[in-house]
């Protein structure tokens, strides 16, 4: 346990928010088990159903449901309680993996149920952020973002060394059974530790129609706009990247293995220190900044395939990830309503739904018809359109309060 504490504070520092740490837990033990099964999936499918064509259109299908079910989620949350909504979906987490199981014999009862690993996913993602909302005080959110990042990405970690351990000495039906009983720690750590409400959440439970709210809160809806195209650009980082440095730069596949690891290594080891050395410069610059960062790189990649040049996006994209993601769902949380605040971080949890169902479609398209230098081109102009679009929407969250001091772009 000893051991545990000083790993937990080498990795966090001393003033992470004592209400923050059963978060903290939560995320990084489901992440780590979704993350076991997730990494596998498309393997599990294309090697057991026989479904490489079909597989696709399954995942399109759960990243539009997804959308759905997460501004559900945070819509329920603010009705019936954060934590109820959350154990419901680590509970959800812990049937799935025998549903896949069960139907692993048929292609199509399996592509169905992966459609639905979105669903149970989202249920409970955009619920934890408001959570963090309702458990630290405002001027303390973005650093309580980026400390649940590093647990989110510690799991991430964990998780694909676990599946491939489970695989390589067992086989598939061994892995789905592994996945409940880590979903079901996951479980049980929230059961015991999740409090019910926290210091900063609502009085009671909301009087209005939080759709009608969101639909009139223009700000906000520009905001969603750049974190759409914000998303496009991450998930092409995910998806559109390794098809181009194998296919199309013509490295082996175990090239983009060793590229990948650097992001989850820099989150952990530089994400909270990078958000304290950026936490005075307000919102707007540092998102804008962060959104070209993430997205103008990609153009080395029209000059050069070379090693250094793959490292070098790959860093410099990471940064500019490492400044978007907390500065984001600070700013949804300082611009959501206390009463919908969980309607509201659901509505924003749409935009990696609608990133993962597009930027592939979109990116690979366009690869197949025009080459890797027009894709890449292509989204590095996307991010600018993020950053634009982002930039637009909090100048406008200026205006609305009358051109004085906000803590959305003060913090």
């Amino acid at each position: 346990m000893r051991a545990l504490r000083r790993l937990a504070r080498l990795i966090w520092g001393d003033d992470v928010d004592p209400a923050l740490r059963p978060v903290l837990g939560v995320t990084l033990a489901s992440m780590a088990a979704g993350s076991t099964l997730w990494s596998f999936m498309a393997i599990w499918a294309v090697e057991e159903l026989g479904a490489k064509r079909e597989l696709p259109y399954a995942f399109l299908v759960g990243a539009l449901l997804s959308g759905v079910v997460g501004f559900a989620g945070g819509y329920l949350s603010d009705r019936i309680g954060r934590r109820r909504v959350l154990l419901i979906g680590q509970g959800a987490m812990i049937g799935y993996p025998v549903l896949l199981l069960v139907l692993s014999g048929s292609k199509w009862a399996g592509l169905a149920a992966l459609s639905l690993a979105g669903v149970v996913g989202a249920l409970g993602g955009s619920v934890a952020q408001a959570m963090v909302a309702d458990l630290v005080a405002p001027e303390r959110r973005e650093a309580a973002y980026a400390s649940v990042r590093v647990a989110a990405n510690l799991g991430v970690v964990a998780g694909p060394p676990i599946g491939g351990l489970v695989l390589l000495i067992g086989s598939w039906p061994a892995l789905f059974p592994t996945v409940a009983v880590l979903s079901a720690v996951a479980w049980l750590i929230a059961v015991r530790y999740l409090p019910h409400r926290g210091a900063f959440s609502p009085e009671g439970p909301p009087e209005r129609g939080s759709l009608g709210v969101i639909v009139r809160d223009r700000p906000f809806l520009l905001f969603l706009g750049s974190a759409v195209f914000a998303w496009l650009v991450y998930v092409a980082y995910e998806v559109v990247l390794p098809v181009s440095i194998v296919d199309g730069f013509g490295y082996e596949p175990a090239a983009w293995g060793f590229l990948v690891w650097i992001n989850p290594l820099l989150v952990t080891l530089f994400q909270l220190r990078l958000t304290r050395l950026t936490a005075p410069v307000p919102a707007a610059p540092k998102l804008v900044v962060a959104l070209l960062v993430m997205g103008l790189p990609y153009l080395l990649l029209v000059k050069s395939h070379a090693v250094p040049v793959l490292v070098t996006v790959v860093v410099v994209f990471v940064i500019g990830e490492m400044l978007w993601v907390p500065t984001s769902q600070a700013v949804v949380a300082s611009l959501a309503p206390a009463d919908i605040r969980g309607a509201y971080m659901g509505a924003f949890g749409s935009a990696p739904a609608i990133g993962f169902a597009l930027s592939p479609l979109i990116g690979l398209q366009v690869r197949n018809s025009f080459g890797d230098d027009a894709t890449w081109t292509m989204f590095a102009c996307i991010g600018v359109i993020a950053a634009v679009l982002g930039g637009l929407a909090l100048a406008g969250v200026r205006r609305r309060v009358g051109g004085g001091p906000s803590a959305v772009l003060e913090t």
